[in-house]
């Protein structure tokens, strides 16, 4: 379903991840990566969740930092993305976590569906990344 995803936002091209390196990310001896997976009545796979720990330097506690919602198009309006997001929400408080952030394309329709269960768009921050040569060229030698 990640490639789904990718196929998605536009961008099936960049996608590279394999089973083999997904399920060390999630199950390997020292996983940084958790998901959660919906189901059909059938038991068949409908929508994932993919996250890690972040942390607030202000709040002094970890949140969660979704990476990655996905609900196949023909499940989209069930509940399914509701309940992976209700289920986050329930790991938050149970474990004294204060946010759940997560980013979305632009374009992406779901932000009525965000809106909808009180989300608000960070307007006020503005996202940076390094990678490839920029990344390469700040590590610098050894």
């Amino acid at each position: 379903m990640v490639h789904e995803l990718a196929d998605y936002e536009r961008a099936a091209d960049r996608c590279r991840l394999t089973g083999a390196q997904l399920d060390t990310a999630l199950f390997g001896p020292t996983p940084a990566l958790f998901g959660h997976v919906a189901v059909d009545g059938d038991d068949a796979p409908v929508g994932f969740a993919l996250w890690f720990l972040n942390f607030s330097t202000w709040a002094g506690v970890h949140g969660i930092y979704l990476e990655d919602l996905y609900v196949r198009p023909a499940y989209r309006g069930t509940g399914a993305g509701r309940a992976l997001l209700a289920t986050l929400a329930a790991i938050c408080v149970e474990r004294g976590y204060q946010r759940l952030d997560w980013w979305m394309i632009d374009w992406n329709p779901a932000a009525t569906f965000y809106a909808s269960i009180g989300a608000e768009p960070m307007t006020e921050w503005v996202p940076y990344r390094l990678s490839g040569t920029a990344l390469r060229d700040l590590a610098g030698p050894g």
